[in-house]
């Protein structure tokens, strides 16, 4: 990956040393503010129990969810120490702050192979300011918390696409290195840029074109084929002339995806039939109608069984799969069968060699959901928004600052 990783910084010694780690924690809670979904914090143990193991002082920052005007009881890292400390098999300790005195106090209490997780970063607006000297100072007091020798270790891949103090402006104070899961998810992510082998095939879904549009035409020219479902293909379907009904529609949208089915005609495949109901509901029974023949007063909210079968034809041939997006409301069991007949598809394919990507967000929760095993795909990322972006081609700031040079030392 050209850049320092978590094995050289463990080569190097960490004993003894305090090592600033940014994890991705943003789990979903419900309404009790209970977590629904631990995914992210079990892929951001190895790199934490690795530094603990190695006698490392450890404190971690994350954010959860997006706090308006400062701190939020709701939005508090609470639950998520207590989730992390059972899987870690340790205590974790919660600061009463972002990088106050009690985070101060904590981290310099540290005692080699203890833990510290500081409040929701967010709750600190210089976290996501765009003026780079309120994120730099914010960064330096989270250097602070590490200093003197202190490391950094970038492991969130989930916000790496973001140029915030705590992904990209701690990185140019302190010696950086990019964790094992940045490290595994730049390694698969670069495998499907370059190397993949063929057929390749490509399944988006999701509710809006506009959000996949960058992935599309990055992708349209790599890939055999692009399976479109979800709430964006009825704004494809609305570019073939189709009326759509109530379905989910993108109205300024509809021009470039009557562009992009005219120039990648070969590649994009789109439902040929459609689950529709009156409501958007649980509850609401579900109709199955060809894809030209929705009616005015319905709204599509899942692929139909053919488009199903047919889609699934196309992955059991594929020797590289790339899956971001849920085919339909997969919450509603009427509604989740387009995505879990991918979803076993994907799986099929996997099991007679495919290499297979399930690209983070809402296809990785509907992995969970739909007790699918995550074992039973080759790789399920953590980020959703930059899996794609690197899909696209674009600079992650939070990958790029770490093949800088390492800061010369000094106090930060």
């Amino acid at each position: 990956m050209g850049v320092p990783n978590l094995e050289d910084l463990l080569s190097e010694g960490v004993s003894g040393r305090a090592v600033l780690v940014r994890s991705d924690l943003n789990v979903p809670l419900n309404d009790a503010g209970e977590i629904t979904d631990q995914g992210r914090i079990t892929a951001s143990v190895p790199t934490l129990k690795a530094l603990l193991d190695g006698g490392a002082k450890v404190v971690v920052t994350a954010h959860l969810g997006r706090p308006k005007d400062g701190p939020d009881p709701k939005l508090s890292l609470a639950p998520v120490a207590a989730a992390l400390g059972e899987q870690l098999g340790r205590h974790v300790q919660l600061a009463g702050d972002v990088v106050g005195t009690d985070a101060l106090a904590r981290a310099e209490g540290l005692t080699d192979g203890d833990i510290l997780l500081l409040e929701n970063i967010r709750f600190d607006p210089r976290e996501t300011s765009k003026d780079d000297g309120e994120r730099l100072a914010l960064a330096k007091k989270l250097a602070e918390l590490v200093w003197p020798g202190g490391a950094f270790v970038s492991d969130g891949f989930g916000v790496v696409h973001r140029k915030q103090a705590s992904v990209y402006d701690i990185a140019t104070l302190l010696p950086h290195y990019a964790g094992t899961l940045v490290a595994d998810e730049i390694e698969v992510l670069e495998r499907l840029c370059s190397s993949t082998k063929r057929p390749y095939a490509v399944v988006l879904g999701g509710s809006k074109v506009s959000d996949k549009l960058g992935v599309i035409e990055s992708l349209a020219t790599k890939a055999d084929s692009i399976v479109i479902g979800g709430g964006m293909c009825f704004t494809f379907l609305a570019a073939q002339g189709y009326s759509v009904g109530k379905s989910l529609l993108e109205g300024d949208m509809v021009q470039t995806c009557r562009n992009l089915l005219d120039t990648y005609v070969d590649v994009l495949r789109l439902p040929g039939d459609i689950v529709v109901t009156e409501k958007f509901g649980a509850d609401s029974p579900p109709q199955f109608v060809a894809a030209n023949a929705i009616p005015d007063d319905l709204m599509g909210l899942d692929i139909g069984p053919g488009s199903v079968k047919r889609f699934a034809a196309l992955l059991s041939n594929a020797a590289t799969v790339f899956w971001n997006g849920p085919m339909g409301v997969f919450e509603f069991p009427a509604y989740a069968a387009g995505t879990r007949g991918v979803a076993e598809a994907i799986v099929a394919a996997t099991a007679k060699g495919a290499f297979s990507v399930v690209g983070g967000g809402d296809s990785a929760a509907a992995v969970r959901a739909l007790g699918i095993p995550e074992g039973d795909f080759s790789h399920i990322s953590t980020g959703g928004g930059a899996s794609l972006e690197y899909l696209e081609g674009k600079q992650l700031p939070g990958i790029e600052v770490l093949g800088s040079a390492q800061p010369s030392g000094g106090d930060s």
